[in-house]
């Protein structure tokens, strides 16, 4: 199971509303999940056991514009990178902190709030050893930020080359065939990737987040 990021950039790819997706490099999944929470005050995570997606989200009424409290984390490991999904009403709550990757693991962040009316464009973040190494909007605009890769220089840098290599940014250019060839790009430098067909359709670990 070798699947690059790109398939994030289809429509309803993970769930309606768009998807928040975790990886990690050094952390093990549980890990992960834990180092998330905490940045969560007020939420517990309660194990759920393995569950598919599709159950996860029927069983839980995770659901977009459902429930407006609940929201669920998936979680696995694909080769040296452990993962976590959201469900449910993740938007606008679910950030991840710099310090998730203290102790020398590496962590990246890429969300889409896909129902957003505003719209919101697609974002990436990487942290490693507790910094963010960079940032930026997949539509590569500025209508969300400055529209350029923001961060320490050498990473900012050499992503900034890599991206202008394959013609980005391209004002021209649909968002969707943006956030899709961000999307290669990312995934290439940090050699990043998360299978489909795991993340779609396998039982894995999942935690529910509570309140209170």
């Amino acid at each position: 199971m070798t699947d690059s990021l790109t398939w994030l950039a289809e429509p309803e790819s993970i769930a309606y509303g768009g998807y928040s997706v975790v990886l990690a490099r050094g952390l093990e999944s549980e890990e992960l999940v834990a180092r998330i929470v905490e940045g969560l005050p007020g939420r517990t995570a309660r194990p759920l056991g393995e569950l598919t997606a599709e159950d996860l989200v029927e069983d839980h009424e995770l659901e977009f514009a459902g429930d407006f409290e609940g929201i669920a984390l998936h979680h696995g490991r694909s080769g040296d990178l452990a993962f976590a999904v959201a469900y449910g009403y993740w938007q606008g709550e679910l950030g991840v902190r710099p310090e998730v990757s203290r102790g020398g693991a590496e962590v990246f962040h890429v969300e889409f709030e896909e129902e957003n009316g505003k719209p919101v464009p697609p974002f990436f973040a990487a942290h490693r050893d507790g910094r963010q190494i960079c940032h930026l909007n997949l539509h590569l605009d500025h209508t969300w930020g400055s529209g350029e890769v923001e961060g320490e220089p050498a990473t900012a840098a050499a992503l900034t080359a890599e991206l202008a290599a394959v013609g980005l940014p391209d004002p021209d250019r649909p968002g969707a065939d943006l956030h899709r060839a961000c999307l290669e790009v990312l995934g290439r430098h940090f050699g990043l990737t998360l299978p489909r067909a795991l993340v779609r359709e396998a039982a894995l670990p999942a935690v529910l987040l509570e309140t209170g």
